[in-house]
């Protein structure tokens, strides 16, 4: 085994430390920031390497020992051998150099955060376990470090035998009010999601069903899939199947800060999801309107908004511009996906006049980016939050308001 030694410098986006060997970048996963490694070259490319730590020469003062035996084995956390403070610092630190990358200056950041342990709800579980670091193989778990007591609970009582075979969604917390589960009330578990083989005849067949997806909204739901959580006195109800964050109490804390000062008739809440910030901002506002292309997810916002005045649009953004009259609005609350905000929302937010933007992003590169059009079109930036949703990973959320 031929092995080098290596400095760790920063830490970057994706959780790896990077340093250099000979002029060539290494990037070197559970690395710490300032330590001296005795690494292996696992993976070269012309430009950067990859490289695993052998031996830790000189440990960094912030390095731990993991509260997790299957940290390194499971694909989850990837941070868990850094002390949870010195984790803040860095995933903030993160964060700020991505807006600078985009020409963006970031004196404060305000960190909004919550247990470090025991706050995940939501897991996606694969023939009963967590699918490997490296690999698809599943992982068999009886407890987990970052779940919600409740999730344990599930864990340790239903054998790994018992549990749905390939990829299933489970949800469970303390905040859920109801879960379609007699034997665990806080805690649902969708039953197995069977893939075809994609065979000609089977994409033809996942064409055509994706298409008649966008015609019609699919209204059917098992009770078993639903679940209703309470969140800051709210009942939101969403599929287990779909999307819903996973950390409840940093959610409340985020909701109250992108509500914080917001004020007029009429709000857009675009890329609405099942209706999660337009059920508070219906407090505020008269009335609200909801786009979002996934109309199943659009179901359950209906029914999240029932009674309070509403427009839902199950379309994506760049249509909803294309197609739809549209009011001034009095803010906007925006969270996209990972690619950031169609290219049709942003040049429409950016020519808007929409006198407040409340921005959402779970990838800082995209949030940069969208955020200097924004800044490019008039708006300041006037706050920038780490949402640190997943303590432990290097998986960063952030919000930003943004003034005309």
């Amino acid at each position: 085994m031929n092995t080098l030694n290596i400095i760790a410098d920063k830490i970057v986006f994706g959780g790896n430390c990077i340093g250099k060997i000979n002029g060539k970048t290494v990037f070197i996963p559970f690395a710490v920031p300032g330590e001296k490694l005795e690494v292996e070259i696992t993976d070269s490319k012309r430009d950067y390497d990859y490289a695993r730590i052998v031996k830790i020469l000189e440990p960094s003062p912030h390095r731990v020992v993991p509260p997790c035996p299957i940290y390194g084995k499971c694909g989850g956390c990837n941070m868990m051998h850094i002390a949870p403070d010195y984790q803040l610092e860095l995933r903030t630190e993160i964060l700020r150099d991505c807006f600078a990358r985009s020409g963006i200056a970031v004196p404060e950041i305000t960190v909004i955060h919550g247990a470090d342990l025991n706050y995940r709800s939501r897991f996606q579980l694969n023939d009963g376990g967590l699918t490997e670091r490296a690999g698809n193989n599943s992982v068999c778990i009886e407890s987990c470090a970052v779940a919600e007591e409740t999730v344990n609970a599930w864990l340790a009582s239903v054998p790994a035998a018992a549990r749905p075979r390939g990829r299933c969604h489970l949800f469970g917390s303390s905040r859920v009010v109801s879960a379609g589960n007699t034997d665990f009330p806080q805690v649902s578990v969708s039953e197995q999601e069977k893939r075809p083989v994609l065979d000609e005849k089977n994409l033809k067949k996942q064409k055509y069903r994706r298409q008649a997806k966008k015609r019609y909204a699919g209204t059917v739901f098992s009770p078993a899939d639903v679940v209703t959580v309470d969140i800051l006195d709210k009942k939101i109800s969403f599929d287990v199947r779909g999307f819903f964050q996973s950390n409840m109490e940093v959610l409340e804390k985020a909701v109250a800060e992108i509500c914080r000062g917001l004020k007029g008739k009429s709000a857009l809440d675009m890329y609405a999801g099942c209706g999660t910030f337009s059920v508070f901002l219906s407090d505020i506002f008269e009335n609200v309107t909801l786009v979002e292309h996934n109309r199943d997810a659009l179901v359950f916002a209906d029914q999240n908004l029932a009674g309070k005045k509403h427009e839902s649009y199950g379309m994506s953004g760049e249509k909803w511009i294309q197609n739809c009259t549209h009011q001034q609005f009095d803010a906007a609350v925006i969270d996209p996906p990972r690619t950031g905000m169609e290219k049709a929302v942003c040049s429409f937010l950016c020519s808007s006049q929409i006198p407040q933007i409340r921005s959402l992003s779970c990838d800082p590169a995209t949030h940069a980016r969208d955020a200097a059009m924004l800044i490019n079109a008039g708006y300041k930036l006037e706050k920038l939050y780490l949402l640190d949703f997943y303590p432990h990973t290097s998986h960063i959320e952030s919000l930003a308001w943004f003034s005309l």
